[in-house]
């Protein structure tokens, strides 16, 4: 899929040039809600659904089917935060992906290993940021939140999987 906006341009061009790739660091899913995500090694993404496992697995048609952030802002949050390791479940998101930047996925489809997502936008902080970082979490959050996503061609997501552009 070509970034719309600027087929033909010098801009398009460049935004259609991706040789980075990422890796999948961390996979979390969450059974029942409000709970912390639990860490698994590999799950099942079901297409036009949500993770296998997770407590809106059965619920089709959302927007935010996955949710990624990057291995980078974990960092730059916990910096934020003055904690030495964040743990990603504290963060809520299925997906940690390291050495990819994310928001170059806007308006794009991408492999995660066999797996083909869309980007549909960008993921916010919500109030349990509060709750789950200490005070100030919901604001070191905001702008790194990651991104959400639709599964269009489900399967088997791993920890080190390769995540490009499609």
């Amino acid at each position: 899929m070509a970034f719309p906006a600027s087929e033909g341009s010098v801009l398009g061009k460049l935004m259609d040039t991706m040789p980075q790739t990422g890796r999948i660091t961390w996979i979390g899913i969450r059974p029942e809600r409000r709970q912390t995500p639990v860490a698994v090694t590999t799950v099942e993404a079901l297409t036009n659904r949500h993770l296998a496992g997770d407590h809106y697995a059965g619920k089709p048609g959302s927007k935010r089917q996955v949710t990624l952030i990057q291995a980078e802002h974990l960092t730059t949050v916990a910096a934020i935060m003055n904690i030495p390791n964040l743990d990603p479940g504290l963060i809520r998101r299925n997906l940690v992906v390291a050495g990819l930047n994310l928001l170059a996925l806007k308006d794009r489809q991408f492999w995660v290993g066999e797996v083909l997502l869309e980007y549909t936008g960008l993921c916010h902080p919500c109030s349990r940021m509060e709750e789950n970082l200490g005070p100030g979490g919901y604001n070191a959050m905001r702008g790194h939140g990651g991104i959400t996503a639709r599964i269009l061609q489900g399967g088997l997501l791993k920890v080190g999987d390769v995540v490009r552009l499609a």
